[in-house]
């Protein structure tokens, strides 16, 4: 198949979220039958709720400073599926995408039931780095930890970050349920990084070999509205966080990138430098600067909280202006909550994508006069034409928003 034929196929499998089968029997299946393409590299395997894409990102990026060819594999992605599977840091080709997918569609024929898109790209992703012979895979939990079809791998390291509340329909309706889950990739004899979690999961975390970033010191904290920098130390180890990526939440993610990766053995030089690289598109991503444009795809309640937090600090009595849009199986209204009293112009949208809400029911849980629906995401962007130059836009409440969007801004 081309590349579009192999695209269309994976959607056909049904809806990437609505289509979960938990378990890991189907993609072990294909795995072996593909000569178990997961086993040629040592891996970094990474959970959580938030954060755990900027850290896998941050990873990325200081193992490509010191001079490791990489493997990185993450989800979901903003504009094509290829972002998802990535060598030395830049996408694999579309028709490189199609040709593993050829290849993993074949190793399934004759199964019950298909694997399933998050099932089939996965297994695409360890065929394309076992043949690029990559030197480390970084590698994303898709959703949960025990039962992701990611948590194959027998990993050089886990690491768990901020646990919070998020997809409980799979996971549990608790903190400590969905901890449970998280700390289901954590292997026998493997060390773990632990990133600063809620004291009541603590206990959930158990290795004979954990890292727990809190026992770091933290000093020097500079928050700025392009990132923030600090000074980690413990014992006789010393380094200077230089972190590119916006938000509070950040100091927690760069630390813990940082102590992963010293962890590994990198020297702090290659991890100071490595993390001031980095860059992980659509979250707190400042897409234009006049006016001032973010882009932050907050879409659960932890991340609605933490971008509340951000206007406050940084934006406290300038005009915000934000389009959002969001999935129906969200907590809408704790997201909405957090989110709409901060902005001054609300511009209330949907996405392309069947699990969009429509903007109506936005617009009435805003409670406002002033909120203007539209029913795309181009349709919202004209909206801001009319934004004032010192005016601070958010555009926000779901990665498909800020995928549809994004390439429209640059």
């Amino acid at each position: 198949m081309d590349f579009p034929a192999s695209v269309q196929y994976l959607y056909s499998l049904g809806n990437e979220v609505k289509s979960i089968k938990l378990g890991l029997d189907r993609i072990e299946t294909v795995l072996e039958r593909l000569g178990h393409p997961e086993r040629h590299c040592p891996v970094i395997h990474v959970a959580g709720t938030n954060g755990k894409g900027s850290v896998c990102a941050m990873i990325d990026s200081t193992l490509r400073h010191a001079g490791y060819r990489t493997g990185f594999y993450t989800s979901p992605h903003l504009t094509s599926p290829t972002e998802r599977i990535r060598i030395d840091g830049e996408p694999v080709s579309e028709q490189e995408f199609a040709r593993a997918f050829g290849i993993v569609h074949e190793a399934s024929e004759g199964l019950d039931c298909h694997p399933t898109y998050f099932e089939t790209v996965t297994a695409m992703a360890f065929v394309l780095f076992c043949e690029a012979k990559v030197d480390r895979v970084v590698l994303e939990v898709g959703l949960g930890g025990r039962l992701d079809a990611t948590n194959v791998v027998d990993p050089m390291l886990s690491v768990i970050t901020p646990v919070d509340m998020d997809h409980q329909q799979y996971l549990g309706d608790t903190l400590e349920k969905i901890a449970r889950e998280k700390a289901g990739i954590i292997k026998p004899g493997r060390p773990v990084v632990l990133g600063f979690q809620h004291a009541e999961v603590r206990h959930v975390f158990a290795a004979d070999d954990l890292e727990d970033v809190a026992s770091w010191n933290l000093t020097g904290l500079e928050l700025r509205p392009d990132g923030c920098s600090c000074r980690a130390s413990k014992g006789e180890t010393s380094m200077e966080i230089r972190c590119p990526l916006a938000g509070a939440h950040q100091v927690g993610n760069s630390l813990t990138a940082a102590v992963a990766l010293h962890k590994i053995g990198l020297d702090v030089a290659h991890i100071e430098a490595g993390i001031e690289k980095a860059s992980w598109p659509g979250r707190l991503e400042i897409i234009r600067r006049e006016p001032l444009t973010y882009l932050d795809g907050a879409h659960n309640i932890a991340a609605a909280r933490r971008l509340r937090e951000f206007i406050h600090r940084h934006f406290s009595g300038r005009e915000v202006w934000m389009v959002f849009g969001v999935m129906r199986d969200k907590d809408v209204r704790e997201i909405t909550e957090e989110l709409f009293p901060t902005a001054s112009r609300l511009i209330v949208t949907a996405v392309a994508q069947q699990r969009a809400l429509e903007p109506e029911a936005l617009a009435e849980l805003a409670g406002r006069d002033d909120v203007v629906s539209t029913h795309s995401v181009p349709e919202a962007l004209d909206v801001l034409r009319d934004a004032p130059q010192n005016a601070v836009i958010f555009i926000t409440g779901s990665l498909f928003v800020v995928g549809e969007a994004r390439p429209l801004l640059q």
